[in-house]
């Protein structure tokens, strides 16, 4: 392990990360090394890690050098990979403007889920990702209900309730799944909890966003290229799943510190 190890720290709609800029694809993140990292008592605390690589340098992602120069290595905080991150990627492509490495306007990023187009302007303002075309499946049994399941490149499970506030503790029997529950608020609003896979309930989730307007525009009959308003405990997201199929999902992606973890807690 390498003395010290710049960070970032970084959320969208509270959906918070850690990323570790690798521009030379050194850094050996070991599953161990994330769950540390993302610790929020001996940690600095996240829901997941973002590993900022060249696509040439990540055996995952080489074939689309040409075409996405950087590659978004996401890890849930239990160390695990997982394929797409819907608020991680914004944040992530905040992070190589600021720093740089990108320029504003519009960016191809890879991702274990694919190549994610990405506008975003030099800035504070929101930034906005093509997250590709929804894939709806059969039906899943969450905890007695049929709920919609919604690949988005990572697999989720959408519930409808109630009340997402009078839901208590979110302990699906499912781990395997990204789980949302959705409250409908108007025509086109809805509010959203959810329990992410390798994490537990977050405050947010992109992909969670984006498969719980697909579900609801099914359920609902809303008219494709509707977007929809989404709430979720750490602010708003804005989705629409336009008539090619892609969902668009827009929103806030904050830098808010740096730094360097110490050389003798990496190698404690």
């Amino acid at each position: 392990m390498r003395a010290g190890l710049r960070f970032l720290k970084g959320h969208g709609t509270e959906n918070d990360f850690v990323l570790l800029p690798d521009l030379d694809g050194q850094l050996d993140l070991s599953p161990e090394l994330v769950r540390r990292v993302c610790d929020r008592r001996a940690g600095l605390g996240a829901d997941g890690v973002l590993r900022v690589v060249p696509s040439r340098l990540a055996p995952e992602a080489a074939r689309d050098a040409d075409e996405a120069p950087f590659f978004m290595d996401y890890r849930n905080a239990d160390g695990s990979a997982a394929e797409m991150c819907g608020n991680g990627i914004r944040v992530y492509a905040r992070y190589l403007v600021a720093a740089g490495l990108c320029p504003p306007g519009h960016l191809r990023l890879a991702t274990r889920g694919g190549i994610k187009e990405v506008d975003l302007e030099d800035g504070p303002g929101p930034v906005s990702v093509d997250m590709g075309p929804a894939a709806v499946g059969d039906p899943v049994d969450i905890d007695g209900v049929a709920a919609t399941f919604v690949d988005m490149g990572n697999p989720h499970a959408v519930v409808p309730v109630g009340s997402v506030s009078a839901l208590g503790q979110l302990r699906p029997a499912r781990t395997d799944l990204n789980v949302e529950y959705v409250e409908d608020l108007g025509p086109t609003a809805i509010a959203m909890r959810v329990h992410e896979r390798g994490v537990g309930e977050t405050r947010s989730c992109g992909t969670g966003a984006c498969a719980a307007v697909v579900a609801t525009s099914l359920r609902i009959g809303a008219p494709r290229d509707t977007a929809f308003d989404v709430a979720v405990p750490g602010g708003k997201l804005v989705v629409t799943w336009r008539a090619d199929g892609h969902v668009v999902l827009c929103g806030p992606a904050v830098l808010l510190a740096e730094g360097v973890l110490d050389a003798s807690w990496l190698g404690a």
